[in-house]
């Protein structure tokens, strides 16, 4: 009967499960169920629905038992920062509020009033971002939030779901260092941060790095899924940590560009970097795989083409960008970190608006939007990868794009073209191989990373873009500062 590792992988949007196994061929994947992850709006307030993530995971492992194979471990990866409350009977106090939520606007300063945003930045090496755990808590805190006083104990999302499936609670490093509560240079939780937020490490589960295991399935859930005592393993809960584990490098001269909802950009190295360009920058340094600190920045990603296509009847991705390759280049371009686009009503107006505000021509057709959004992304990227040059230990001389935007072909060529370097695409995959790897690597059956990411080169088609037109793109790219100043 074959091995096979059960994997899943949620993100902003959507999530799936999937089973790894290993082969003479390297690594095979099967996608088990593909599933919406819904943003709950009620009461101004925005949740997500992580009963329904549960039943699909507990749907996706139904699958796995009809299947012809042994499943050896399973490992969860989420986006960063939420979390869920606990109370003291073991249930969940509420629905997780999402980080796209409005009651943290504001959030980093009411905490800088009593405790200096150096001194946070300091121990943590975190970017300052409004939905960052530390700011959500202080919120829920100073609002008299009656699920966070309840709290027996704070579970962030990947380790809620391990805790439904195994009832056993811990804190995965990789994912708590999203939170801005971990101390960057011990890699535990930093109690002088728990303590402005009226916590302490007591609040938190069983404090595990990649690779140990949480526990095994409840009777509960063996019961309803047919599978046996199978173990859960943390695995690098935030799924940036998982698709940068499997980043099919040759050597470590590379940067990666983590592609889908978000756009994460940044390099692997061994300690934080913790400076004061870093921090003037804001750069964050967030828990990585095999003891590594993953230096990097957060930039909106496809999340503006996301919420147009929703505008949009959900037009297929090909069609879109056919149109936006016939579209005028540089006609217009925004920043897409821009907080006007955090998550507006309507994406497609907000867009038009920017553009009108910094008198230039306003998108008139749906390629003019999507070429817009993508020629300013590959203008950002190079913007933050010229930060990343800056900061980086060694050399960059490749970047990698993995995620589901490694088979955006315009954006990848036109990201080529931006930063003047090769861009290799590939694995879209990547965090659900991630996550396969460590699962792996726990089981004895992959000896450490740098073996992981040879087996993926070889597992996996990759496709290299050269820069092209570079003289147009440096125009364009002083004509985008321009705007951003």
């Amino acid at each position: 009967m074959k091995h096979c590792f059960f994997a899943v992988d949620l993100g902003a949007t959507s999530g799936r499960t999937i089973l790894g196994s290993f082969s003479d061929k390297g690594l095979e994947l099967e996608e088990l169920n593909r599933f919406p992850n819904r943003l709950i709006e009620v009461g101004g307030h925005f949740y997500w629905d992580i009963y329904a993530l549960y039943q699909s995971v507990i749907d996706g492992l139904k699958l796995a038992a009809t299947k012809d194979v042994q499943i050896t471990s399973i490992g969860i990866d989420t986006w960063g920062v939420d979390f869920v409350c606990i109370g003291k009977d073991g249930h969940l106090l509420r629905q997780p509020y999402s980080y796209r939520d409005p009651h943290t606007v504001g959030a980093p300063e009411a905490l800088f009033s009593r405790v200096s945003r150096a001194q946070v930045y300091e121990v943590t090496g975190i970017q300052v971002m409004n939905f960052n755990s530390l700011f959500q808590l202080d919120t829920l805190r100073r609002n008299g939030d009656s699920a966070l006083a309840a709290a027996d104990k704070i579970l962030f999302m990947p380790d809620a779901l391990s805790y439904m499936l195994t009832g056993e609670m811990v804190t995965e490093y990789t994912i708590a260092s999203t939170a801005q509560l971990v101390n960057a240079k011990t890699r535990r939780l930093a109690r002088e941060l728990l303590a402005t937020v009226g916590l302490s490490e007591s609040h938190f589960g069983r404090f595990v790095y990649p690779g140990e295991k949480v526990g095994m399935l409840t009777k509960e859930v063996q019961k309803m899924t047919g599978l046996g005592e199978v173990p859960v393993i943390a695995v690098a809960g935030h799924d940036t940590a998982s698709a940068v584990a499997a980043v099919p490098a040759a050597d470590s001269r590379f940067a990666y560009l983590s592609s889908g909802t978000w756009s994460l950009m940044g390099v692997e190295t061994e300690a934080p970097v913790i400076n004061k360009e870093t921090e003037e920058l804001n750069f964050t340094n967030e828990g990585g795989v095999g003891g590594t600190i993953r230096l990097l920045k957060n930039i909106c990603g496809m999340w503006l083409l996301e919420r147009c296509r929703a505008e949009w009847g959900e037009t297929s991705y090909p069609e879109l960008i056919a149109e936006a390759e016939t579209a005028e280049p540089f006609r217009s371009l925004i920043n897409p970190d821009d907080a006007l686009f955090a998550n507006p009503e309507n994406m497609e107006k907000t867009i038009c608006r920017y553009c009108a505000d910094t008198h230039q021509p306003v998108p008139e057709t749906r390629g003019q939007v999507v070429r817009c959004i993508f020629e300013s992304l590959a203008l950002r990227y190079r913007q933050v990868l010229e930060s990343l040059c800056s900061l980086s230990p060694f050399p960059i001389e490749t970047l990698h794009v993995i995620g589901g935007g490694s088979r955006n072909e315009l954006l990848n060529r036109f990201t080529a073209s931006a930063i003047g370097m090769p861009v290799v695409a590939g694995p879209s995959e990547a965090t659900a191989i991630g996550n396969i790897m460590l699962q792996a690597m726990a089981a004895g059956e992959a000896a450490d990373i740098p073996s992981m990411r040879q087996l993926v080169r070889k597992s996996v088609p990759l496709t290299t873009y050269q820069p092209q037109d570079t003289d147009s793109w440096d125009i364009a790219y002083i004509h985008f500062k321009n705007i951003l100043s």
